[in-house]
């Protein structure tokens, strides 16, 4: 990525240390673009925290290959960096790239727990299983400081509220009581997803989040204690960790994982050339092998937008991917499917005027 201190000059720009993305990709929605080649030399990208202005805090979705309906998400944008991420067109909808902007210039939804008190104290709200995050990891490293995860979590246990937890960051371990405390009462799940068990792959793929070894101590921690756990080998990529999947599971089991799933790799939108940029970089020897089995489980193409096919891919090596995932699963006593929460404990609260909501 360019160091942008100076767009106007001449003058080489570097690489950016610690990121995924290494160029600011087009804004679909802009018009005009500056783009200048990075030199092999390194820089620094400081994160930029930025205030986030929503009077919402809960998303709604209606698609039928994902297990949640409602969503919460304490912060856009993630500094974990990950070059494959599918939610880096988000920010593009925020006037910025889904390149170096998604990861370093993070929106923080500081009101969060106000704005959940006040959906939850809807008097017609009934209570189903919320899934924290749907888009970003709810704990990116501003959480150690801003704690809104944290915040909400406490909230859930105060109402008596179901949610499930996704992350790829052992941050979680810090809110051990809280989620135990959850479980107790059948409210929580927590899914921790791991997309490699190469450290040094890891580094580069997901340059700002935990070790691949922290996140299966993460998995123990929770376990240990009482909290259900699922592994997610999220995403799958062809050609690059599928063959990882045995061990995986077998270590997340190990380690006290009860359930188990995945996510073939997606390629929405900016994303694309964000990792074949990355790939080229970091793998340059593999590159044509791994796009060719990407394509050859999205039909000849790089992406596929179809409900249902986009979370698991079409084909032979699809098929192959999805028997083998079963198999180990199986053979390490993982479920696929995970118990359903209570929804028959909730208390509502009052709204953070401290009146009851008319809405």
């Amino acid at each position: 990525m360019p160091d942008e201190t100076d767009p106007q000059s001449n003058e080489p720009l570097q690489r950016v240390k610690g990121r995924g993305a290494q160029s600011q990709s087009p804004n679909r929605f802009e018009s005009v673009h500056l783009s200048v080649e990075p030199t092999e030399s390194t820089s620094a990208k400081t994160t930029q925290y930025l205030t986030d202005q929503s009077q919402s805090i809960v998303s709604q979705n209606s698609s039928p290959d994902i297990p949640f309906r409602y969503s919460i998400n304490p912060y856009r944008g993630c500094e974990h960096g990950c070059s494959y991420c599918y939610a880096r067109p988000t920010h593009e909808f925020l006037g910025m790239s889904a390149g170096i902007d998604f990861e370093s210039k993070i929106i923080v939804k500081d009101n969060a727990v106000d704005l959940l008190r006040t959906f939850l104290a809807r008097p017609k709200w009934k209570p189903e299983s919320m899934m924290m995050s749907g888009v970003t990891d709810p704990y990116q490293p501003i959480e150690r400081d801003r704690k809104i995860t944290r915040g909400i979590l406490r909230l859930m246990l105060q109402c008596r509220h179901p949610i499930s937890v996704i992350t790829k960051n052992a941050l979680i371990e810090r809110d051990l009581d809280l989620l135990q405390a959850l479980a107790t009462d059948n409210l929580v799940h927590v899914a921790i997803s791991i997309t490699t068990l190469d450290r040094e792959l890891a580094q580069v793929m997901e340059p700002r989040t935990s070790s691949p070894d922290a996140r299966f101590r993460a998995i123990k921690t929770l376990a240990d204690a009482g909290v259900p756990v699922r592994i997610m080998a999220a995403p799958v990529i062809p050609g690059l960790n599928d063959h990882e999947i045995p061990e995986l599971l077998s270590r997340a089991s190990d380690a006290g994982a009860t359930t188990a799933g995945y996510v073939m790799l997606r390629l929405p939108g900016a994303v694309q050339p964000i990792f074949e940029e990355w790939l080229s970089r970091v793998r340059p020897n593999n590159i044509e092998k791994v796009l060719a089995k990407i394509q050859e489980v999205r039909d000849g193409a790089m992406n596929d937008t179809a409900f249902r096919s986009r979370m698991r891919g079409t084909g032979v090596r699809a098929d192959s991917i999805a028997e083998m995932f079963k198999l180990f699963a199986q053979k390490k006593g993982l479920g696929l499917e995970s118990k359903p929460l209570a929804c028959d404990r909730f208390v509502p609260p009052a709204s953070s005027s401290g009146q009851m909501s008319l809405f």
